[in-house]
């Protein structure tokens, strides 16, 4: 069971609602289903979604869009850029300094904390001419991006399928079309995530919702995976950071291949009201020095002995040791995201393990902060 957080105003404070409730995976269309190192060698068992060589630095053209948990999405993300190199996502940071107020701020987050893991932010691969369709957006329109967005019908929203078949309750009757229109909370932050991988174009709604006469968002942003562009300062996102999703979320390939090649995404209950780059976008009231900023970025400490974890936790903390995690939004503590992709074991109790203690904040060297 997740936890999600709704902004009564994303740029005042949080409001933590209920635990989302989780539901069965209910298809309309079935997927293959290979774990393992299996995974990116069923691309040929999936050839009627794709098209053309999968290339270094570039995708098979699709035919029809599909869901990120699935082989032949794992085939595409395998060869797909997110971001040039010297993204503030893409960058080390395992010989940044210290901040000099770090062990405060830790302390003021939570240094007794467990490190959590939210299987939330689920995507939608599509190909480079998805039909591109209206979404009235209100009431962020004034900060989102114009459309119209190539959103498909299986669109799918937050936490759609995993964080709904791990939990019990009546939600488990759920299909993915009750969960796009509203169920169970339209108070939900129900992102939603689309990804042209050929055009390498991404698209994220926040309360992305579907209705008799068509889909509607709270906020629309559109990303250029080929570009380091922030957007304007001020300006929110799908997140209250205005930072992208996307990048950020551990995947099923990643822990196929044995490497995370990116900084993660995570959300603390209280945040300060600023922001650094590549964040463009606060949503706190609060303004003490101790209370992390949007942006700030924090890493594991190199001493935490990560060899007597499980393969995939051990994966998740090396990324965290090298290239850390950015604050993206207010949330629950200590908690990154992870696709709730069935194929990817249960891991928070394991996590639990890791304590706020063992991370530390740290600051751009004077000659890389982050391009505009």
């Amino acid at each position: 069971m997740i936890k999600l957080v709704r902004l009564a105003d994303r740029h005042h404070d949080p409001v933590l609602m209920n635990p989302f409730p989780a539901s069965p995976l209910q298809r309309a269309k079935s997927d293959p289903k290979l774990g393992g190192p299996l995974a990116l060698f069923a691309l040929f068992l999936v050839q009627p979604a794709l098209t053309g060589p999968l290339a270094h630095g570039a995708e098979p053209a699709l035919r029809h869009p599909i869901s990120f948990d699935t082989a032949a999405a794992d085939a595409i993300l395998s060869g797909l850029s997110v971001f040039p190199p010297d993204n503030p996502w893409n960058t080390p940071v395992d010989d940044w300094p210290v901040a000099a107020n770090s062990q405060a701020m830790i302390e003021a987050i939570g240094a007794d904390k467990p490190l959590r893991c939210n299987t939330d932010m689920g995507f939608m691969l599509v190909p480079p001419d998805q039909a591109k369709v209206p979404v009235t957006v209100s009431p962020y329109a004034d900060e989102s991006d114009p459309g119209p967005y190539p959103v498909p019908e299986n669109a799918v929203i937050e936490g759609w399928p995993a964080a709904f078949t791990r939990a019990s309750g009546p939600e488990k009757r759920l299909t993915l079309e009750d969960v796009q229109r509203g169920k169970p909370s339209l108070d939900a932050d129900r992102h939603g995530i689309i990804v042209d991988p050929v055009n390498r174009k991404l698209y994220e709604f926040y309360r992305l919702t579907r209705t008799d006469s068509g889909w509607i968002a709270a906020q629309a942003s559109i990303f250029d995976l080929a570009s380091n562009r922030l957007r304007p300062d001020g300006w929110t996102s799908s997140d209250a950071a205005g930072l992208p999703i996307f990048p950020a979320v551990v995947r099923h390939d990643e822990l196929v291949r044995g490497e995370i090649r990116h900084a993660l995404r995570v959300t603390f209950s209280r945040t300060r009201r600023a922001f650094v780059h590549p964040a463009t976008h606060f949503a706190s009231r609060l303004t003490d020095e101790h209370l992390p900023r949007m942006g700030e970025r924090l890493r594991l400490r190199q001493d935490f002995d990560v060899s007597k974890f499980s393969r995939e936790v051990r994966i998740l903390l090396v990324a965290l040791q090298k290239y850390g995690m950015m604050v993206a939004d207010n949330g629950i503590d200590w908690a990154v995201s992870m696709t709730p992709d069935e194929r990817i074991p249960v891991i928070h109790e394991e996590l639990r393990k890791v304590r706020g203690s063992d991370f530390e904040v740290v600051t751009a060297p004077a000659d890389r902060l982050p391009p505009r």
